[in-house]
Order: structure tokens, then C-alpha cells, then sequence
């Protein structure tokens, strides 16, 4: 048997999980923590029936897990144990423990039709609706809300588990804290606050990661899911709010009607969480972004294989490969509100002929200056909702001159499209994902390589950098000779995840010309700004717990963190941080002068005030460095 064909353990429901996990004894659930641990490096084999998987325990114990028609153990019954314990057994919560948790239901129902966020390759979906001109128009909503006494309530609960995560930190966030959080997104759901509870999932996925110290688990991920938990459950409890606040159980597909779309390029997927695939992006007639997904289970070579699989719209005879440098007519389209186009029975498509990047409504997407597009990316503040930040994911293109390497980054500048002098801040291109299978490192590589190369460049704005971008594409620069010559069959553009760049792309040394003197990064606005003394201390809390803070202040490395802020004129940051040190380090005591339990609440909020302040400097820091002019220096 081969490592493709070995069963894995299925995703399991976050309610079947915290059953489990609820009807241990005290006794039990102080070793689930260890089990869990244990019996992650078990063999999982198949079933004796042939339906499900077991894992074998021990000599009298084996835990088969039989999921349902989506692949979920979304029941009790799901999961048995041959102990004379079960069903309250240690082996059933602790192998339940180690599978991955599931989406909800209207998530897991459009796997196949994912999203175009590769870090969101699970998010929700739904059934495509029928298109017609008798689908029913749904009336205007008002943007306030009054949650209902229900949905508070379960705010609130949700609110106690986060708080009690929260003060605990990673190292005791063990999977009895973790069911507890499930428990309360479960109730979440079923009050219809959805942004809370995929909020939660992410918390519970976070911890996970950083307790089994993978590789790609970041402290920074965990405490933006945390932020986003800890705010959202705050606005819940605190009266009438947006209703962006409760969030939506699925995207549904709406009638789009007849439709012409260009394709501009395709992007590998490949997520920690066990998705790979590709997504193409289309543009319309009229400059919409639409796109098309083919993500499932599987790892690279499931990210490779995709580029070049059938396209899932209609009956078109094309592959993503094809589509990408192509387009699509299409007849009864039905459209997601994030842009995904739906492939229901009603949808009718066919081939046709596409266009280079530098005619009909493509050339419009390299018409703005940078900044500007920029700046209509970042235009969110840290209250938008993470899972639909669409316009934030939208790409950008622009027209660069290559000025060298550094680091792990390709330095260039914009080039003004009426003189073709380079002018603006000196822009950073980092690779779209560093995975070594996929093609993007190598192809930036090869660009940074040839100074003033001048190119057309679609990309993904960075964030959370300075004036950094993540290309998805290149293509030549029409009328400059120091441009790329590509292959005729990729009809003018290059997919950096899946077509690799070769030296007789590249014009040759002498034809680029002189790009001035060297060029070098500079000092990182956002790095080197005072802001990280913030950020060590939010990202503490998170990992360390309310102990480790309040170590933090009794040594006096939060006085001095907050001194330094002050004097750099960051005021508000340094009296936040001290709030947040001083809350940290206070007990309480009842009246016969005996310590009590510190306030889990007071905590979060003081350490929910700090995050939200260092999001929203962080990001008018980088909105900055996308309009200073950094002069070269050699």
C-alpha cells in the first residue's frame, strides 16, 4: 500500500467532539491530553468491514470511525469502541481527538467549489440555486441588527470559553478547554452566529497546531483568530451591531444571467489543512472578478495535477490551463457573492477566444496607479469579517522594472506608464507560497536575476508587509526591448505557480541596460517600528498565557517596552500595554484578605484593546509605505 492510498483519520464534527470529551470522568479527562498524543502516531487501517477506519488502542480496545456520505463522523454512533467503557471511553474521545475538525455542514457541502483564498481552501458554500428569471428577489436588510436573546446568550458563552483559553495560554489549552470551545461554537451555530463560530474553529485549529508544533503554525495566525473571536463575540453581547457581526451559514449562488469571461490567470492552492487544487481568475465585460475552483483533498501533486484538469462549468471542453488564456461564454451563470462561479445543472458554457493582458476589460486592470489600487485593498479596518475579505484578495496589476534581490525578496519599482521612468516606493515581491514543488520561489528567483527587466505583473497585496507584493503572474512589457520573450503556446503570459521561467525567456545581459546604481531594502517601516514591543507582548499572552505576562510585568519588561513606545510617540500603545501587564498581574482577594480567582473577563478585554490598536497601527503603516518615495541607495 502507498503513502497516497494509506487511510486517514475523516474530519469529525466539533459537537461529536466535545460530546466525547464531556462524558469522561475527571478521573479520564486529566490523561486525554497524553492519550491524544499517544495515539496521534497509531496506524489508522481500514475497517474489517471495509467501511470506515479502526485504529487499534490496545489488545481489548479498537476504535473504528465510520463517517458519513461527506466524509464526516458527524454522529455519536460514527464513532465506537470495543472497551467495556464505551462509550465514555478514553480511546473513542482521544482518536476522535486526533482527526481534523470538520467545516460546518454548508462548508463541507461546496468543498469541491472552495474559495479563491488558499488560506480559506474550506470555506463556506452551498448548493447552486437555480437560475431564471423567476428566482424570488430577496428584500433589502438593514445593516444594524438586534441580536436576539438567544444569540447573546450564546455570545456569551462563547465569550467565557475564548476568556478561559485565553488566560490559560498554549500550554494549557489541552483538548478539554478545546471541547469546551467547540461546545460554544456549536451553540453559536445554532443561534445563526456563524462568523463567531468559524472564528472559533480557527482558535481550536490554531491551538492544535502550536501544541503539536507543526512547521507551519505562526503564534501571529493564532492571536488574529483569537482577536476575531474575542471582538466579534464583544459586539454580540453588547447590543444592536452590524450585521456583518453574525455572519452567513453559506454563500448562495445567485442567477448572473448570460455572461462573457476572460481569463487572466491561474494560482496553485495548497493549504496546511489538507487541501490542494487551483483556482483561475476570470474577468468580465464589465471588470468583475469572478473565478473558478477545482480544491480538494491532497497535497502537491494534487496542486500540480489541477492546473491542468477539466474545467467543473457547464460542458466546456477546456482545462484550467486553457481557461487561464482563454474565456468562456456563458449561459445561466450563476454567481457567489465572493465571485465563484456555480456549475449547476442550468449552466450552459462554451469556449471562446481570449485576450492578452493588454486589450479589452484586462488592460483596465493595469490602468490605476499602484497606490491607488492599494489603497482600495487595505481599505478595511481590523471589524471586517476575515472570511469575506474579497476585495482584499482581489489582485492588482502593474507595470515594474526589476531592480535585484534581497533577502527573500525581488525589489522593483512601478514604472510610470506615460514616461516608462521607474518612480513610487521601492515595492517587495515575495513568493505566493514557498512551497519547493511549486514553481513560484524558482520563477522569482530567475526574475530577481536580471536587472532591469521591466514586466507586467498581476499580484496579491501582502498586508501584514511593508509595500510588498505576492505575484501570480508576469507577462512582457509592450514596447520594451529588456522584457521576457515567452513561448508562443502560453499566448503572452506566465502563471509563476505553474510555468517555470527558463534563461531563453530573458532577453539577453546587455539588453536590459543600466538600472542605476544597486539597490538595496532599506529599514523595514513595519518591522523596525516600535510597534513589535506590542506585538511581542500580544503574541506572549497568546502563547504563554496570563502567567507569562504577568512574569513579563513583574520583571520589568513591560515598564520598559512601554517607556520606549511612549517616547517614539506611541502613546496609546504604551498605555495599553501597560493596562494590559497591570490586569495580568492583579489578584483579587475576598474579604478575609485569602487570593481569589483573577478576572478572566478584564483580561481579554485589556488584551482585546491592545490587539486591535497594534492591528489597525500596523496596517496604517503599511497603507503609508505604499506612498513614500524611498530614494536608492548605493
Amino acid at each position: 500500500m502507498t503513502a497516497a492510498d494509506t487511510p486517514q483519520l475523516p474530519p469529525v464534527a466539533p459537537e461529536v467532539l466535545a460530546a466525547a470529551v464531556e462524558s469522561l470522568t475527571s478521573r479520564l479527562r486529566k490523561k486525554l491530553d497524553a492519550a491524544i498524543e499517544q495515539y496521534a502516531g497509531l496506524p489508522v487501517a481500514p475497517a474489517p468491514d471495509g467501511a470506515g477506519v479502526a485504529v487499534r488502542c490496545g489488545e481489548d480496545a479498537v476504535v473504528t470511525l465510520l463517517p458519513g456520505p461527506d466524509g464526516t463522523v458527524a454522529e455519536e454512533g460514527h464513532a465506537q469502541c470495543s472497551c467495556l467503557l464505551a462509550p465514555r471511553c478514553l480511546h473513542r474521545a482521544a482518536v476522535l481527538g486526533c482527526c481534523p475538525i470538520a467545516d460546518p455542514p454548508a462548508a463541507a457541502a461546496g468543498a469541491e467549489a472552495a474559495t479563491d483564498d488558499p488560506a480559506q481552501a474550506c470555506a463556506d458554500a452551498a448548493p447552486v440555486a437555480p437560475a431564471g428569471p423567476t428566482a424570488p428577489a430577496e428584500p433589502e436588510q438593514s445593516d444594524t441588527v438586534e441580536p436576539t436573546p438567544a444569540q447573546v446568550q450564546a455570545a456569551a458563552g462563547l465569550w467565557a470559553a475564548a476568556a478561559a483559553v485565553h488566560a490559560a495560554g498554549v500550554p494549557a489549552a489541552g483538548a478539554v478547554p478545546q471541547a469546551e470551545l467547540l461546545r460554544a461554537a456549536h451553540t453559536a451555530r445554532l443561534a445563526d452566529l456563524h462568523r463567531a463560530e468559524a472564528a472559533a474553529l480557527r482558535v481550536v485549529r490554531g491551538l492544535r497546531g502550536a501544541r503539536a508544533r507543526y512547521s507551519s503554525h505562526r503564534t501571529a495566525d493564532l492571536a488574529a483568530a483569537l482577536r476575531e473571536l474575542l471582538l466579534t463575540t464583544a459586539l454580540l453581547r453588547s447590543g444592536p451591531t452590524d450585521r456583518a457581526v453574525l455572519g452567513t451559514a453559506r454563500r448562495a449562488y445567485k442567477p448572473g444571467g448570460a455572461l462573457r469571461v476572460h481569463g487572466v490567470c491561474r494560482e496553485p492552492v495548497l493549504t496546511a489543512t489538507g487541501y490542494g487544487g487551483v483556482v483561475t481568475h476570470l474577468v468580465t465585460e464589465d471588470g468583475r472578478w469572478l473565478s473558478v475552483a477545482d480544491i480538494k483533498p491532497g497535497g502537491p501533486a494534487r496542486a500540480r495535477g489541477a492546473g491542468t484538469a477539466p474545467v467543473s462549468v457547464g460542458a466546456a471542453a477546456l482545462d484550467h490551463a486553457q481557461l487561464s488564456r482563454g474565456g468562456l461564454l456563458i449561459s445561466g451563470a450563476t454567481v457567489s457573492a465572493d465571485g465563484r462561479l456555480g456549475s449547476g445543472r442550468g449552466v450552459r458554457a462554451n469556449p471562446a477566444a481570449g485576450l492578452d493582458w493588454g486589450s479589452g476589460p484586462l488592460a483596465a486592470l493595469f490602468a490605476r496607479p499602484l497606490a491607488e489600487a492599494v489603497s482600495e485593498r487595505l481599505a478595511d479596518g481590523p471589524l471586517a469579517d476575515p472570511d469575506r475579505a474579497e476585495v482584499l484578495r482581489r489582485p492588482v496589476g502593474c507595470d515594474l522594472v526589476v531592480l535585484g534581490a534581497s533577502g527573500d525578496s525581488l525589489l522593483a519599482r512601478e514604472l510610470d506608464r506615460a514616461t516608462g521612468e521607474a518612480h513610487g516606493p521601492l515595492v517587495r515581491l515575495v513568493a505566493a507560497n514557498r512551497h519547493p514543488d511549486l514553481a513560484h520561489t524558482a520563477n522569482l528567483t530567475r526574475l530577481a536575476a536580471h536587472p532591469g527587466l521591466r514586466v507586467r505583473v498581476l499580484a496579491r497585496v501582502d498586508p501584514d508587509r511593508a509595500a510588498t507584493l505576492r505575484p501570480l503572474a508576469v507577462a512582457p512589457l509592450s514596447g520594451a526591448e529588456a522584457t521576457l520573450r515567452l513561448p508562443a503556446e502560453w499566448q503572452g503570459r506566465a502563471d509563476l505557480g505553474y510555468d517555470l521561467l527558463q534563461g531563453a525567456h530573458f532577453p539577453a545581459p546587455d539588453a536590459a541596460g543600466a538600472c542605476g546604481p544597486d539597490v538595496v531594502a532599506g529599514p523595514d517601516p513595519l518591522g523596525d517600528s516600535p510597534l513589535w514591543r506590542v506585538r511581542r507582548l500580544v503574541e506572549l499572552a497568546v502563547a504563554g498565557g496570563r502567567r507569562a505576562v504577568a512574569e513579563s510585568a513583574r520583571s520589568g519588561g513591560a515598564r520598559t517596552d512601554a517607556a520606549a513606545l511612549r517616547r517614539t510617540g506611541f502613546r496609546t500603545a504604551g498605555e495599553l500595554s501597560t493596562a494590559l501587564a497591570a490586569e495580568a498581574d492583579r489578584r483579587r482577594r475576598d474579604v478575609f484578605g485569602r487570593l481569589g480567582d483573577p478576572s478572566a473577563d478584564r483580561y481579554a478585554e485589556q488584551w482585546l484593546a491592545a490587539a486591535l490598536h497594534l492591528t489597525a497601527a500596523e496596517r496604517e503603516l503599511v497603507r503609508a509605505t505604499w506612498h513614500t518615495r524611498e530614494a536608492a541607495a548605493g
